[in-house]
């Protein structure tokens, strides 16, 4: 079906209504066409007056309109990254950004609306062709273990003032218990935002480091990056 703006910002306003009781202020909707991702709900991280807490901020909601999928798949993806932006609007913890706060909520839309809201979306094989850029390309994976004991990923540009800007300020945040940086072409990569700003996003710890296997390990000393 044809997704435009105003079809998205009717779906929101309604389930948002329906099923967040009118609790989500509105954010920017976007259409998009590119690989990677069916929905992604993104946003910013900063620290709130304390300096110490990250604080949410910025968020955005993108639907790609590159895939020809039925109306209720469609509505499933929105609802999908309203809950992430709940979760996030909310500053609810959770254990990743699929954990068991975002699961219990998934569930209980799905019990209570009837909706068929999954972890992931599930591609056949012409989806997948359509959706997942395999191209090969030189990325700088940041893994971030937080002191909470949450993990996040980021892809960082590859330069170096920017990488030793955004290791040296997250680590300075106390927040951080250990950053890990890698170079590597893995394809699995493409689907994250590359940027120097300092939110992560939360991921699954052993299912980043499949994708890790093979990758330089770095690290750095001064003002320099050795690989190891």
């Amino acid at each position: 079906m044809d997704i435009t703006i105003e079809y998205l910002e009717r779906k929101f306003d309604e389930f948002n209504n329906r099923i967040f009781k009118g609790e989500l202020p509105k954010i920017p909707l976007k259409v998009t066409d590119v690989k990677g991702f069916i929905g992604l709900c993104s946003y910013k991280r900063k620290f709130g007056d304390d300096n110490n807490t990250l604080v949410p901020y910025d968020f955005s909601i993108s639907i790609n309109s590159r895939l020809d999928l039925p109306e209720n798949e469609i509505e499933d993806t929105i609802i999908h990254e309203m809950i992430h932006y709940y979760v996030g609007y909310k500053q609810l913890e959770d254990a990743s950004s699929h954990g068991p706060v975002f699961k219990t909520m998934m569930n209980l839309i799905n019990e209570n609306f009837g909706r068929h809201i999954t972890i992931s979306h599930k591609c056949d094989a012409e989806e997948a062709e359509q959706s997942v850029d395999t191209s090969r390309r030189w990325h700088i994976i940041a893994c971030v273990e937080q002191t909470d004991g949450k993990f996040g990923v980021k892809v960082l540009p590859r330069i170096l003032e920017k990488i030793i800007a955004f290791h040296n300020k997250v680590m300075a945040s106390g927040k951080v218990a250990k950053i890990e940086l890698f170079m590597t072409d893995e394809p699995y990569f493409n689907r994250f935002p590359t940027s120097a700003a300092t939110y992560i996003t939360f991921v699954d710890k052993e299912e980043i480091r499949k994708y890790l296997t093979n990758a330089r390990h770095l690290t750095i000393e001064g003002n320099e990056i050795i690989e190891w």
